[in-house]
């Protein structure tokens, strides 16, 4: 038996359970995650528009950003 069949062998069970059970589980566990981390990746991406549209004229000009590019990009939807 080579190394890739061992390993291979190994994770085929969780506690005793047949790989078919923990696909079935891990699934029911990734779906709500992977939601969670893109309501997430939403949420951070609104609050830094917003965080673009209350910054100084000087604050822009010192990231490269003109005023007319800033509230262009903070009034985009969260979901873009």
């Amino acid at each position: 038996m080579n190394t890739i069949d061992t390993f291979h062998h190994r994770g085929a069970q969780l506690r005793g359970r047949p790989s078919v059970r923990r696909g079935f589980v891990d699934r029911i566990v990734f779906v709500p995650a992977s939601i969670a981390r893109r309501i997430g990746r939403m949420l951070e991406r609104r609050r830094s528009r917003l965080a673009l549209l209350e910054m100084t004229d000087e604050q822009l000009k010192d990231i490269g950003v003109s005023r007319c590019d800033a509230h262009r990009e903070g009034i985009r939807p969260f979901w873009e």
